[in-house]
């Protein structure tokens, strides 16, 4: 999720990622990969078993650790796709980073059956339990810890609120384009279904769900980049979000 220098194939960047509070101290686990499933041209799910995988909520991360053949580490931060309740199993949705060595190794030759390490979950922050309403706003890949939210949510039946506004490039482009349901409003930047407007996420996006908050307010989850995060921030302060409840998770 993050920009990644080019270097030989035996290697494995180590970048970092912003933002990444109350880390749960926990022992790397062994995964093995079971199952790849294509998202868009450029993103794709990654199914790993984890029998000894405690579990986490909706909207946390793992760190994730590959080691080539020489000995070399790489460690890198992931967003959990999957819902708690599939026990012994996570998934990752990665975007396929031009020059990256994790997420090119991941999306031209990781096989099932491959295994990596684990660690996590990592960060109560941007955790969702789905406990309060929720506004969930994402863009790219920053839907991914979001879809976690609404897998659980329809997973467990929830009657608490849930709303998601999911900005992409394009439909190629909506990650997850097969799951959305009612709850979720998709906004397309460079090019639309016919009779679908075109044009960055605003006012018009936003202040209609404020207006229609559910009593108590909503608890806001903001993830993308850190110009979506801002903006996306800023639309919610000025249609009447508490600062407070604003609750972000951003990639560089």
């Amino acid at each position: 999720m993050t920009s990644e220098p080019f270097v030989p194939p035996t290697r494995f960047a180590v970048p970092g990622r912003i933002a990444v509070s109350n880390q749960t101290a926990t022992a790397w686990q062994s995964a093995t990969l079971t199952e790849i499933r294509r998202e868009t041209p450029h993103a794709a799910t990654f199914r790993f078993a984890v029998p000894g995988w405690a579990g986490h909520q909706p909207g946390q991360h793992l760190m994730l650790r590959l080691t080539a053949e020489d000995g070399y580490v790489a460690q890198r931060h992931y967003s959990i796709a999957s819902p708690p309740d599939d026990t012994g199993h996570i998934e990752l949705t990665l975007d396929h980073v031009e020059g990256g060595e994790v997420s090119g190794w991941f999306h031209t030759v990781a096989r099932p059956g491959d295994k990596v390490q684990v660690r996590g979950p990592l960060s109560g922050f941007f955790a969702w339990p789905g406990d309060r309403p929720a506004l969930l706003i994402g863009a790219g890949s920053g839907v991914v810890p979001l879809m976690s939210m609404v897998r659980h949510h329809r997973a467990r039946g929830l009657d608490v609120p849930l709303r998601l506004l999911v900005s992409a490039r394009g439909p190629r482009e909506l990650i997850y384009a097969d799951e959305y349901g009612a709850e979720t409003t998709p906004v397309f930047t460079r090019g639309a279904p016919e009779g679908v407007p075109v044009g960055r996420m605003s006012a018009a996006h936003v202040a209609p769900l404020l207006a229609d908050a559910p009593p108590g307010g909503w608890e806001a989850y903001v993830c993308g980049s850190n110009g979506f995060a801002e903006h996306a921030s800023r639309l919610l302060v000025e249609a009447g979000q508490p600062v407070d409840r604003i609750r972000i998770e951003r990639f560089g």
